[in-house]
């Protein structure tokens, strides 16, 4: 009897097989983390962070990189949050930084733009307090707590083992928020 708790505890044999890692801040991430998931996904690249900024500060020619993922038949899309909203402006209120949600929402939409192949970008302020980015069959999901900025989220890593796991449900929120979101539609300078 005492043998099969001690091997449910110590070996991962439901959901939790998902968890990669969970860190107490999204800076904790491996630097490189999110460049590997980038580099590696080809169908599935979607953004879901309110301003997704740091993206293209750890990111090397995130725009080419992405803008060939797209004319390679990836599904990219930018969940941005809507820089006039109320929320969004009582979160910068909040933050108290100079680098403003607004700002940086302004400076995604700005390298997006240098994209070589238009991105989608489709605008809510339903996101402000968790963020999901999914790369093919990995996710990497912060959920914002108390005054911090997106980078002090505690954030996890998650991969798809099952259907219906917290992969997927993780998944169908992005989708849900996609659905409600304003288009802007695809998104370049020519």
């Amino acid at each position: 009897m005492l043998w099969p708790e001690v091997a449910r505890r110590a070996i991962k044999i439901g959901s939790d097989r998902e968890l990669v890692g969970m860190y107490a801040r999204r800076s904790d991430l491996p630097r490189s983390l999110f460049r590997e998931l980038i580099d590696k996904a080809d169908r599935r690249l979607w953004f879901g962070g309110y301003t997704s900024y740091f993206v293209w500060l750890e990111v090397p020619n995130a725009p080419a990189t992405l803008g060939a993922k797209a004319q390679n038949g990836g599904d990219v899309r930018f969940l941005l949050g809507d820089p006039g909203s109320e929320i969004t402006m009582a979160r910068e209120g909040i933050e108290a930084t100079p680098l403003t949600l607004a700002t940086r929402i302004a400076m995604t939409r700005a390298e997006i733009a240098k994209s070589p192949e238009p991105l989608a970008v489709r605008l809510s302020d339903r996101h402000v307090a968790m963020s999901v980015w999914v790369f093919d069959d990995e996710a990497i999901v912060a959920t914002h707590i108390g005054s911090g900025l997106g980078q002090d989220s505690v954030t996890m890593h998650l991969r798809r083992r099952e259907a219906g796991g917290p992969f997927d449900r993780y998944v169908e929120h992005f989708e849900s928020l996609w659905n409600d979101a304003v288009p802007t539609g695809p998104t370049m300078i020519t």
